[in-house]
C-alpha cells in the first residue's frame, strides 16, 4: 500500500554479502554478532614487486573464495575484482529474495549500485603493462572491465534489469548514496523491484600505498585483529578493507503479491555536503548533523524515536570525533550516557575495516539484524573510549536490545554524508 502521502512503502526482501568476516551475508553477520575480525596479513604477489618499504602490511582482504562459484572462466575474464564481488552479493541476494526475474517486467526493475574506485586492479595493471611491454598489449577488455559503473552494468544484464539503472561514486558514501536513490526510483512508482548495494576491491598496492602517504591507515601490522579501534583513544587510522553487500527492495505492494518475505522497511534517507575540505570531516560534525536530521524529516520520525546508529567510525582520529559531536548535537540527552541516554552506536568498521564505496551497504547487513533479531553488533577493541565520547558505544560484545529504528551513517571524502534509516516491517 502507500502511505497516507502517497509514496510506495519500501522493504527489503533480499540481502547478500562477501566480506571478509564471511562468503555470504548469513557469515558475515554471524562474524559481527560475535565481534570477530576479518583485518588479517596483506596477501598478494603484486605488494611483493615493489619491495618491502611498506609501513602499512595489514587489510581486510576476502580469502579463500573463488569466482568461479558465481561466473564461468570466460566472464570473469572480462570483469574487475570489484564486479565479481558485486555480482556474487547481486547473486545471493536475488536468490534470498525468492524472486524470478524472468517472470517479472524488466521495465520495472532495476538496479543501482555505489562504487567508490571501481576497478583499480586493472587500471594499475594496465600501466603496468604499458609500461613493461607498450601499449599495444593493453587488455581491451581494459575500459569495461575498470568503469565504475560496471557491476552496475553487468548485474542488469544478468538479471534483464531494464528499468532504472546507475552508479554511485561518492568515495565512502557511495552505497549509501546508491540504496537511498533505489529507494526513491520505488517510492516515486518508477520501480517495483531494484537490487542495490556496493562493491569494491581497493586492497591493491596503489590504494595501499597512496593512503599510507597520506597517515591515514593503521600501521598496527604486529596485531591486525586490533588495528581497526573505532573511538578508541589509541586509534591510529583506517583498515582498507574490501567487499560487496546488496540488497533486493521492492515496494510493498509487490513484495506482498509474491508471497515475499520482509525482512525490514526502508524509511529515510538524507544527504548533505560539508562544502569545507576535500578529505577532512567538518570539525564539529554539522554536515553529517544534516544528514541525520534530513534522514529523519524523510522518514517522519523524531531523534528519540531511533535505538541504534551503526556509525561510519572509521578509526580516524579526525572522523570520530566529528561523527560523535554530529551525533550528539542531532540526539542530545536521547545519546548522553552521562543523562540516562539510551541510543546505542557501533561501528562494525572494527571488525572488517574500511571497504570504502561498499561501507555503507556492508553496514547495513547490521542495521537489518539489529531490528530483525534485537542484536546490535559491538564496537570491538574499544579500550579507552576518547574524552567527550559521551554515547554507548557498545564496546567489545553484542548487545541484545529491541530495536525499532536503525540509522546507518556513511560518510565520504569530498564532504559527501549519507544518512539511511530501516525500522522493523510492521503491515
Amino acid at each position: 500500500m502507500k502511505t497516507t502521502s502517497g509514496v510506495h512503502r519500501v522493504v527489503v526482501t533480499g540481502a547478500g554479502a562477501i566480506t571478509n568476516l564471511g562468503l555470504n551475508e548469513s557469515a558475515t553477520w554471524a562474524a559481527m554478532r560475535e565481534g570477530r575480525s576479518g583485518i588479517s596479513l596483506i596477501e598478494g604477489e603484486d605488494f611483493k614487486v615493489y619491495g618491502d618499504n611498506w609501513d602499512v602490511r595489514i587489510g581486510g582482504q576476502v580469502k579463500h573464495w573463488s569466482v568461479d562459484s558465481v561466473l564461468d572462466f570466460k566472464e570473469a575474464k572480462r570483469l574487475d575484482r570489484f564486479s565479481h564481488l558485486g555480482i556474487a552479493a547481486a547473486v545471493e541476494a536475488v536468490r534470498h529474495s525468492g524472486i524470478d526475474f524472468a517472470k517479472e517486467d524488466g521495465d520495472r526493475c532495476g538496479v543501482v549500485v555505489g562504487a567508490g574506485i571501481g576497478g583499480i586492479k586493472t587500471i594499475e595493471d594496465g600501466v603496468l603493462t604499458m609500461k613493461a611491454k607498450g601499449p599495444d598489449r593493453i587488455n581491451p577488455f581494459t575500459v569495461p572491465r575498470l568503469m565504475a559503473n560496471a557491476a552496475t552494468g553487468n548485474i542488469s544484464i544478468k538479471f534483464g534489469l531494464r528499468g532504472p539503472a546507475s552508479c554511485h561514486a561518492t568515495a565512502c558514501a557511495s552505497s549509501g548514496h546508491a540504496i537511498g536513490d533505489a529507494m526513491n526510483y520505488l517510492r516515486r512508482g518508477l520501480a517495483d523491484v531494484m537490487v542495490a548495494g556496493g562493491a569494491e576491491a581497493a586492497c591493491t598496492p596503489l590504494c595501499i600505498g597512496a593512503f599510507m602517504v597520506m597517515k591515514a591507515l593503521s600501521t598496527r601490522n604486529d596485531d591486525p585483529a586490533k588495528a581497526s579501534r573505532p573511538f578508541d583513544k589509541d586509534r591510529d587510522g583506517f583498515v582498507l578493507a574490501e567487499g560487496a553487500a546488496m540488497f533486493v527492495l521492492e515496494t510493498e505492494e509487490h513484495a506482498r503479491k509474491r508471497g515475499a518475505t520482509i525482512y525490514g522497511e526502508l524509511l529515510g534517507y538524507g544527504n548533505s555536503g560539508d562544502a569545507g575540505h576535500i578529505t577532512a570531516p567538518d570539525a564539529e560534525g554539522a554536515g553529517a548533523a544534516r544528514s541525520m536530521k534530513m534522514a529523519l524529516l524523510d522518514a517522519g520520525l523524531n531523534p528519540a524515536d531511533i535505538d541504534y546508529v551503526n556509525a561510519h567510525g572509521t578509526s580516524t582520529p579526525l572522523g570520530d570525533k566529528a561523527e560523535v559531536a554530529a551525533a550528539l548535537r542531532v540526539f542530545g540527552d536521547h545519546a548522553r550516557m552521562s543523562a540516562g541516554g539510551k541510543l546505542l552506536m557501533s561501528s562494525t568498521k572494527s571488525m572488517h575495516g574500511h571497504c570504502l564505496g561498499a561501507s555503507g551497504a556492508v553496514e547495513m547487513i547490521a542495521c537489518l539484524h539489529a531490528v530483525r533479531d534485537g542484536v546490535v553488533a559491538p564496537t570491538i577493541n574499544l579500550n579507552k573510549p576518547d574524552d567527550g565520547f559521551d554515547i554507548d558505544l557498545v564496546p567489545h560484545h553484542a548487545r541484545e536490545r529491541r530495536v525499532r529504528y536503525a540509522m546507518n551513517n556513511t560518510f565520504g571524502f569530498g564532504g559527501h554524508n549519507v544518512t539511511l534509516i530501516v525500522g522493523r516491517y510492521e503491515g
